[in-house]
């Protein structure tokens, strides 16, 4: 794909992208895709779908209570939790307001480890990066943060979330759809949105502006963005996902950026 090229123009030192569609056909893939980059919140969809393992498998419920006072799973995966943005301290009821929060997918991480019995990142490699060969990905403390992946295996999770096999494809599907509709709330990076939407452990684009994906994104698209220059969305409109990772801190070179070169990726797919 020709549009991959763009990433050789990012103000970046490293960077790689691939375009893969649900049936694991890699339309094209640009730059080294077995350099292991630093995910930064790409880490919390893998975290989330090892949640939604956990809770499959009975280990979880998503309803029952997790973190502060009246939140629930569910809360702590939508960051409706009330939990601030780095601090294990409570700003607001839950279910009130999005409040994304690193310290949420903490305390799930801790949750999972304590309901399992298992250390959640070692939960995590068992119950997602294993079963999909995602041998190079790997985390090392925060499960809100602190992943380490390539290219080659984050499409491989890109093509496991359009077309699932380790979960049932309702479990999926509630997991980009919307939790707690019409929340508003601050998307890192851009600003505040009225509704700030997000899935189970996905941000959803819905109608946000300005956002991270294209101008051409549907409105179904969803996915993450991290703070290292790092990002994956899936359209379901489009029948594609895309993975592009950097080792550059997200900033105003990502937002001028990556908005283009989804359009272009876009474009090249519908031919």
């Amino acid at each position: 794909m020709e549009s991959l090229r763009i990433i050789d123009t990012w103000p970046v030192p490293t960077a790689a992208a691939a375009v893969v569609r649900a049936d694991g056909t890699v339309l094209g893939a640009h730059g080294p895709t077995t350099h292991r980059f630093p995910l930064a919140s790409v880490t919390k969809p893998l975290a989330a779908y090892a949640a939604l393992v956990a809770y499959e498998e009975g280990a979880i419920e998503l309803d029952e209570p997790a973190g502060p006072e009246g939140s629930t799973v569910r809360h702590l995966l939508a960051h409706t939790s009330g939990l601030a943005f780095d601090e294990h301290r409570v700003t607001a009821p839950p279910g009130n307001r999005r409040l994304y929060s690193n310290a949420g997918f903490e305390v799930l991480g801790d949750h999972i480890a304590k309901a399992s019995g298992i250390p959640f990142a070692e939960y995590l490699r068992q119950a997602v990066l294993e079963p999909l060969a995602m041998t190079s990905t790997s985390l090392d403390g925060s499960p809100a943060r602190d992943g380490v992946s390539t290219v080659d295996d984050l499409v491989r999770f890109a093509a496991e979330v359009q077309a699932p096999r380790l979960l049932d494809p309702r479990t999926v599907l509630e997991a980009q759809t919307v939790v707690h509709p019409g929340l508003k709330g601050v998307l890192p990076g851009y600003g505040h949105q009225s509704p700030n939407d997000w899935g189970l452990g996905f941000e959803i684009r819905d109608s946000k502006s300005p956002h991270w994906t294209g101008a051409s994104s549907s409105p179904a698209t969803f996915g993450h963005f991290g703070q290292s220059g790092t990002f994956l969305w899936i359209d379901p409109a489009a029948g594609v996902a895309c993975v592009a990772l950097a080792d550059r801190a997200f900033g105003p070179w990502a937002a001028e950026a990556w908005t283009p070169f989804t359009d272009a990726v876009l474009a090249e797919v519908a031919g």
